[in-house]
């Protein structure tokens, strides 16, 4: 299998960490949807990021919906969810703040920086950044009620969401998403970076 997208996505790096902790082999290629959309596009003509080529070509998209298909590859060996249905329900409400986080980091980055000053709309940018706020004041307090693992046989995909959305939002706007506000959040997140499998998908 091959996994194409930058790692600089949270999207491509949440499924990159996610494929080496269920043991699922597979190549990256850093292809991105940018500087290389030409090349992108003859791998995939909708040209998202990530793409899974799967071993007999057919090309999945949406990091969601490949982290389903490498569950059922795993299965029944390994699992980032968990199987009682209280304890999933939790992992899928904390997944998606996580990804909403996620979203909404890359929505201001992309006003910032692909739209031209004169046609930004600050109304617009200050009700995604007031989402982005809301999805990570509702993490810290999932975290501070119910502590994630955070070990390389332990770390869930609520876990490896959680970790690699808030590492992306600090990358990418620090000054707006204020470390010291989410100390829980950055804790776990400290703790997350150092496994072998998030170190082998640096966010660059």
């Amino acid at each position: 299998m091959q996994l194409i997208g930058m790692l600089d996505s949270p999207f491509v790096r949440r499924v990159s960490i996610s494929l080496q902790l269920l043991g699922i082999p597979f190549e990256h290629h850093s292809v991105s949807v940018f500087s290389t959309f030409e090349q992108f596009r003859q791998i995939n003509p909708v040209v998202k990021a990530p793409s899974l080529v799967c071993d007999d070509g057919e090309v999945l998209m949406d990091s969601s919906l490949i982290l389903d298909y490498a569950e059922a590859l795993a299965a029944p060996r390994k699992s980032l969810m968990p199987a009682a249905i209280g304890e999933r329900q939790h992992a899928l409400r904390v997944i998606g703040l996580a990804l909403a986080a996620c979203e909404k980091t890359v929505q201001i980055v992309y006003e910032r920086n692909l739209r031209p000053v004169e046609k930004q709309h600050e109304p617009w940018v200050v009700r995604v950044q007031g989402q982005l706020f809301a999805a990570y004041q509702a993490l810290e307090q999932e975290l501070r009620n119910k502590p994630l693992e955070a070990g390389s046989k332990t770390i869930n995909q609520a876990g490896v969401s959680t970790a690699v959305a808030w590492q992306f939002t600090q990358m990418m706007l620090p000054e707006i998403v204020i470390a010291a506000d989410y100390p829980t959040l950055q804790a776990y997140s400290e703790q997350a970076e150092h496994l072998a499998e998030f170190i082998a998908a640096p966010p660059l």
